[in-house]
């Protein structure tokens, strides 16, 4: 099984210890010393699950991430949640006891499958092994399935997918040498794998992953019809493999294979072959095709499924728009560059958060929220037409509840979605979204009337900007006198300076300074906090890779996310490592050292803007164990020494003070040079400009933690 997904484009896999899951730990261990796959280890459940989101947002591909038994599996949720209002792939797989031991207080024993319930695309309880000949083709098959489900190959809705491993004692044998295997003309990704090659017939036997049949009887398993596997992936790859989907359900149903009660299936299983949408780009690193490097761009990549899925099999047509209605385009959280584009063609005002990866452009509106409470603005349109996920405002998701705006929103899913059948829940604020479409188009020529509306839109967001750079101005002395022939105004300049660098650093300033500090070749993660607003308000358009956890916007696993952005963005290729001298054998290997998956010197940083509160939420990703990779990452903690965003709250100006704060701000005094100290972190204070962009320039080594003092 692992080594079908590393052979159709698998990267990543995050592992907790265990000692149900050794079989898969182990078998790991050795695809990353073979360089198939980047391995990361961590003690933490929880921090697992996000660092795994992570390495999907950055890579666009699903991660593994892998646990023993038990409550080890109930701390992905948090992670598998976001992941599914995010449309980020994963594959969830989680070892589990033998069905017969269900229901009998086994130890660390309990009911896992339906355990994430509408959270998945796909969930399966593999039966555990019996060594049938059929199992390593039946466990390839379930891979291939697994991929397609988790890229939204099908549907346009990518996301996790769990996949319960059922495993018996013994546990596991001798760990394959993959480097011996490969030597000897056996598996290599992209190679002969598998079902019949020396992988199967050594590797998954000896590691014991492979599966039997399961307790029929048992509640938690719907029935064997549900359970059939999608098509797999092998028609794209050029090799052999099921003819269709029933080919495919037919040796999952013969093996016992149960899909779990209450979760999605592979959409590809309820029709047949023939009316499939052609299979999505995979972006299988491993074979030598481009990767993506966001959750957007595979998406993009992957849109002939979708749009190729018509009611009547055919592909839909872009919905034209005319340009009579006044119209604006909002781009919210991972809308991609589509919508700075239509805004462009149409010449229409474009709303566009900062995760959105629309934020540029001349139609950028960057005082939205002013305007669009403003009657001349926003009470004057009439269309708005909405790219992804838009959550950081009340005023975007009011102008669907009225009456005379009419609602378009662009989703990939459109093609597919059947009412009472989505996958994922659209975005429709009061269910009065007009209507849902793959994609828009603009009809007519060159924007007529559509230049003053955007015009007017552009200069009064601009005055606003300004006003409110004038009440909290940023101090700049003027540049003229640095060079006057007079010395008494260039020592008038010297002196204007440095009493600029000494001002405080406020949550606008500090905003901006990691804004303008990001690049192109950067990542910037955000977190859940009062600072994504600010930013939201004040950062002007940059092309620059943003990413904020807005699936459900929880403070929980921001630097577990950025971690694996991080190690993913700036890590040098598998496919360039592979021909590099090993290390030691598979008894020796470990950490980073034994795949050569270091991180690269030639790639940007990872910076974290996130509150004090976000920070210790997520404490435990602070720790890397040793050998572990240690990415250049950046966290710029606002300590405002508690949550600050609830004084924002209608309730804050007439609740008991004393009751308040315990209750909503939960004021802590956290030493945090100390904490980071304790994990091995760098730590740098900056109370001041100069000191703010002496730490936002200076060049790391390694994860670093950067405290900002602010005020309530």
């Amino acid at each position: 099984m692992l080594g079908e997904l590393v052979a159709l484009g698998v990267t990543d896999a995050v592992l907790t210890p265990g000692s149900r899951s050794q079989a898969l730990a182990l078998t790991l261990s050795e695809l990353h010393r073979a360089r198939m796959i980047d391995l990361q280890v961590r003690i933490d459940e929880r921090v697992a699950g996000f660092t795994a989101l992570g390495l999907a947002v950055e890579t666009g591909l699903p991660a593994i991430v892998v646990t023993t038994s038990g409550t080890a599996v109930a701390n992905l949720l948090p992670a598998v949640l976001e992941a599914h209002h995010s449309g980020v792939p994963m594959l969830l797989l989680t070892s589990d006891r033998p069905a017969s031991m269900r229901g009998t207080a086994g130890n660390q024993t309990t009911w896992q499958p339906g355990m994430f319930g509408r959270f998945v695309r796909l969930a399966l309880d593999v039966p555990a092994p019996t060594g049938s000949a059929a199992e390593p083709a039946l466990a390839a098959r379930i891979a291939a399935s697994a991929v397609e489900a988790a890229l939204g190959t099908h549907t346009g809705t990518p996301g996790p997918v769990h996949l319960n491993l059922q495993l018996r004692e013994p546990l596991s044998g001798a760990v394959p040498d993959l480097v011996a295997l490969a030597a000897a003309g056996g598996w290599m990704p992209g190679g002969a794998a598998s079902a019949s090659g020396s992988w199967g017939g050594s590797a998954a036997a000896q590691a014991g992953a492979t599966a039997q049949s399961a307790d029929a009887g048992s509640p938690e398993l719907a029935p064997s019809s549900s359970s059939r596997i999608a098509t797999t992936q092998r028609a794209a790859l050029g090799r052999s493999g099921p003819k269709s989907a029933a080919d495919s359900a037919g040796a999952a149903d013969s093996a016992g294979l149960a899909a779990v009660a209450g979760a999605p299936t592979a959409h590809a299983a309820n029709s047949s072959s023939a009316s499939q949408p052609p299979v999505a780009t995979t972006q299988r690193a491993a074979l030598g095709q481009s990767v993506p490097k966001s959750v957007s761009d595979s998406a993009g990549a992957a849109d002939s499924a979708p749009h190729a899925a018509g009611a009547a099999g055919g592909a839909p047509e872009a919905l034209a728009l005319g340009r009579g209605p006044r119209t604006i385009v909002v781009a919210g959280h991972d809308a991609g560059p589509a919508a700075e584009e239509l805004a462009h063609r149409g010449g229409w005002p474009l709303v566009a958060e900062p995760s959105s990866g629309s934020r540029f452009g001349r139609n950028l509106v960057v005082a939205y929220r002013e305007l669009l409470a403003d009657a001349d603005f926003g009470g004057r349109v009439q269309r708005v037409i909405v790219f992804g996920h838009p959550t950081l405002s009340r005023e975007v998701p009011a102008l669907s509840l009225r009456d005379d705006v009419e609602t378009i929103v662009v989703t990939p899913a459109a093609a597919t979605a059947r009412p009472g059948e989505e996958l994922v829940d659209a975005y429709n604020p009061g269910h009065r979204v007009s209507s849902f479409v793959t994609a828009v188009e603009v009809a007519g020529g060159e924007p007529g009337d559509e230049r003053e509306w955007l015009r007017s839109w552009v200069l009064a967001s601009r005055a606003i900007v300004d006003a409110q750079s004038a009440e909290d101005p940023i101090p700049a002395p003027n540049i003229e006198l640095a060079n006057s022939p007079d010395i008494a105004e260039r020592r008038a300049y010297r002196l204007a300076e440095t009493a600029a660098l000494k001002e405080p650093v406020t949550r606008r300033t500090l905003a901006l300074a990691v804004w303008q500090a990001t690049w192109p070749h950067d990542r910037l993660v955000l977190g859940a906090s009062r600072l994504i607003r600010e930013l939201d308000r004040a950062v002007p358009g940059k092309k620059i890779r943003v990413h904020a956890n807005r699936g459900l916007a929880g403070i929980d696993g921001t630097i577990s996310t950025a971690t694996g952005i991080a190690l993913a963005s700036q890590r040098a290729p598998l496919s360039a490592l592979r021909d590099l001298p090993l290390q030691g054998g598979p008894a020796r290997a470990s950490g980073a050292a034994a795949s050569g998956a270091t991180v690269s010197t030639q790639h940007g940083v990872t910076r974290v803007l996130l509150g004090d509160l976000t920070l210790l939420h997520d404490a435990g990703a602070l720790l890397f164990g040793t050998g572990e990779a240690r990415p250049r990452i950046q966290l710029i903690v606002a300590n405002d020494g508690g949550g600050t965003i609830f004084d924002t709250l209608e309730v804050a100006g007439t609740a008991d003070r004393a009751a308040f704060d315990r209750v909503m701000l939960t004021p802590q005094t956290v030493d945090l040079e100390a904490l980071a100290k304790a994990y091995g972190w760098a730590y740098s204070r900056a109370t001041t400009r100069v000191e703010l962009d002496r730490a936002l320039t200076a060049p790391l080594a390694g994860p670093t933690l950067l405290e900002v003092p602010l005020p309530r």
